[in-house]
């Protein structure tokens, strides 16, 4: 289990056993790290990830606090931890994106245009690796969605959106699970940009093969 799934599943454990209900302030971080075990860089993660899910509220200058939800909704919030590791759909979802979409790609490298590599290169260079996963999550959607729409087949690119969007919620998890995930993510786009630019449909499609791979690679481990 990664370090901040396991992070979560204590302060779940907190939530669950009445040691912090809805509305309390957590303790400070030393504190609270040193009684759950944890390093005070994984207790922080976790901490990130439980704000983008709505479970804590942090309020700068003042503390970090339990959200105002019934105790119910809040564990509810938190099972998806849980539940992207168990679910055996979302690995089938992945190798279904993995048939199609470096096919997309393949496609996009023998038709792309000038303008549509500029309109790809500025979708990219709009994030860096300073980018929040929030905004790597934004930034991944269009890029790819850009690229299954240039071989122009409408029910290709619609079946590859809404596996996208099926799939969104392991690939955030994955950004907060996972160190690095800015600078790979990034790098992997550039591969398949520049093979779109050297209009090399083979190593456009590897390139795609590549990218989709690590998430489900990751998602198998998690699994596993």
């Amino acid at each position: 289990m990664a370090v901040t799934d396991e992070a979560i599943l204590k302060v779940k454990d907190m939530i669950v056993s009445g040691a912090l209900a809805p509305g309390d302030r957590l303790p400070p971080e030393k504190e609270l790290s040193e009684s759950l075990g944890l390093s005070r860089s994984s207790l922080r993660e976790a901490v990130k990830a439980l704000e983008f899910i709505h479970v804590l509220d942090v309020r700068r200058g003042d503390g970090t606090y339990v959200t105002s939800l019934e105790p119910q909704l809040l564990l509810e919030a938190m099972t998806f931890v849980v539940d992207i590791h168990q679910d055996s759909s979302i690995l089938e979802l992945f190798a279904v994106r993995r048939l199609l979409e470096p096919a997309a790609a393949a496609m996009a490298a023998t038709i792309a245009t000038p303008e549509d590599i500029g309109q790809l290169r500025a979708i990219l260079d709009d994030v860096d690796e300073r980018a929040s996963i929030e905004s790597l999550v934004a930034h991944d959607k269009s890029f790819h969605h850009f690229i299954n729409n240039l071989p122009g087949n409408a029910y290709l690119s619609s079946l590859l959106d809404g596996i996208s969007s099926n799939t969104m919620r392991a690939r955030v998890w994955r950004g907060f699970s996972e160190e690095h995930t800015v600078e790979r993510t990034l790098r992997e786009h550039k591969a398949i940009l520049d093979a779109l630019e050297l209009g090399d449909a083979e190593l456009a499609r590897s390139a795609a093969i590549m990218h989709i791979s690590g998430v489900e690679q990751w998602l198998r481990n998690a699994a596993a």
